[in-house]
């Protein structure tokens, strides 16, 4: 049966950071720390080192609870805004950048991405986490439904926007996500590139026992999202899903990467 589409107010009031968490990324309970985490940090280590992708600003849109797309790309930037369109997200995301005591632990994640860089020692993963702390200047609500996705705050246009693992919820059909990506092209430079990582053909995700949407999307209905939203293609990766989970909280055929700069 389909997943009813979840209205922004929904995720307001039952979104819960910490069970999303402990649903997905946890190291002893979480169901996505294996295929997804490796195939989208390597895609992020090779697109701010090798891919030469850096420069000034970057936006982290609907970046949820989490900090692991920003590893690599503090390497890269001299500043980053991340955000998210929920409170409650956005409260976890002080708390980590504080050094809250109960802040969520991205340790494990973060020694991977330094093994990547060719530092795990504790004092490169340490470093790591204090650079990412030092280039974060903002954490902003952002509403991916807006045509000013700011609105009213008033931020410079980035060298980069990335998003892991968002676009899929507030959009309720490709037509919808092409207009995101449409509205997203205006925070970003004449040239300036968008890459985004997420899932195909995805129909739900659990965050604990609660059910959400998320949008089916093909790789052909992502490529043509992108050219009708006025974006050149750089590179797009696709892989299948073969790491089934113990037990059910997501559904979708397999993971996407896409690269692209704005036309």
């Amino acid at each position: 049966m389909e997943t009813p589409y979840t209205s922004p107010q929904t995720y307001i009031d039952e979104f819960d950071p910490v069970d999303y968490y402990r649903t997905y990324y946890h190291p002893e309970e979480g169901t996505i720390t294996g295929e997804w985490l490796d195939f989208t940090l390597r895609n992020f280590h090779e697109t701010f080192t090798s891919g030469g992708v850096k420069g000034d600003l970057l936006i982290d849109f609907g970046a949820g609870p989490t900090i692991y797309q920003l590893l690599s790309a503090c390497e890269a930037f001299n500043n980053i805004i991340t955000s998210d369109f929920l409170e409650q997200n956005r409260a976890q995301l002080q708390k980590w950048l504080r050094k809250d005591p109960d802040a969520l632990d991205w340790t494990k994640i973060v020694k991977f991405v330094c093994e990547l860089e060719g530092n795990s020692d504790n004092e490169s993963c340490k470093k790591k986490e204090e650079k990412l702390r030092r280039t974060v200047t903002k954490v902003l609500k952002c509403d991916a439904l807006k045509k000013k996705p700011f609105d009213p705050e008033d931020i410079p246009q980035a060298d980069c926007l990335i998003s892991c693992l968002c676009l899929e919820a507030p959009c309720k059909d490709v037509e919808s996500f092409t207009n995101v990506l449409r509205n997203l092209k205006s925070l970003i430079k004449p040239g300036g590139h968008i890459v985004i990582q997420s899932v195909l053909k995805s129909s739900y995700y659990y965050v604990g026992h609660k059910k959400f949407f998320s949008l089916s999307i093909t790789k052909e209905e992502l490529e043509m999202a992108f050219k009708e939203a006025g974006y050149e293609i750089v590179k797009l990766k696709v892989i299948p899903w073969t790491e089934k989970p113990v037990k059910d909280t997501f559904h979708h055929d397999g993971y996407y990467f896409v690269h692209a700069c704005k036309a």
